[in-house]
């Protein structure tokens, strides 16, 4: 279960605060795998990194027993000045790795980088700075799994292999996931959560939560 509690979110802009949650209360249920759906803008990415614990409320407070990976695909974490290992490393060691060797050498055999991997990632292409977030991440065993868009992850060949890893993890743990395939949501998903104006609203069932989302 993770539980937010009174979370108030808003950015700053020309315009004055731009909310994107007033006084949420809302229960994410334990053993799911959800979607979550909403659209351009609806604040989805958001809600991730309040998950995650990468980004703040201006109110309220997120809690849970859980251990939640952070928004993979979104690169969240990796710092663009250190190396690939060096990444790893802090990584690694912030989420309380045994064995911080074996998990470099799995991230990179992962991830693919070859010799980047101990290049600074300020090097790296657009498509190699996500395969290193989404390798550190599958190869630590989180309790949730968040996935943004795991099909914009590297090329077509890596992202067979991502599907696989987290097919995998899932059978274990669960995933809250964001995506605009609707079938990559069904391969992995068995439940929704619709996010509209500010509102969170879960269905237990995948296709009810999708033929709403569509329906707005």
């Amino acid at each position: 279960m993770i539980l937010l509690e009174n979370i108030t979110k808003y950015y700053h802009s020309a315009l004055g605060h731009q909310y994107i949650f007033r006084n949420l209360n809302f229960e994410i249920p334990g053993g799911h795998n959800i979607a979550i759906l909403g659209a351009n803008g609806a604040g989805k990415s958001t809600l991730f990194r309040l998950i995650a614990g990468s980004e703040y409320p201006n109110k309220g407070k997120i809690t849970t027993d859980l251990s939640i990976s952070w928004p993979v695909a979104l690169s969240t974490g990796i710092h663009q000045q250190m190396t690939g290992r060096e990444n790893t490393r802090f990584i690694g060691r912030i989420n309380g790795v045994a064995d911080l060797g074996a998990y470099e050498d799995r991230v990179k055999e992962f991830a693919e980088l070859g010799q980047h991997y101990d290049l600074p990632v300020k090097t790296y292409s657009s498509g190699m700075r996500p395969r290193l977030a989404f390798a550190c991440s599958i190869a630590i065993d989180f309790e949730v799994y968040l996935i943004d868009e795991v099909t914009s992850v590297g090329d077509a060949s890596f992202r067979r292999k991502a599907k696989k890893a987290l097919f995998e993890r899932s059978e274990k743990a669960n995933v809250i996931m964001v995506s605009h395939d609707m079938k990559e949501l069904r391969q992995f998903c068995d439940s929704a959560i619709v996010l509209s104006k500010g509102d969170l609203t879960f269905y237990n069932d995948l296709e009810e939560g999708i033929k709403h989302y569509q329906a707005l």
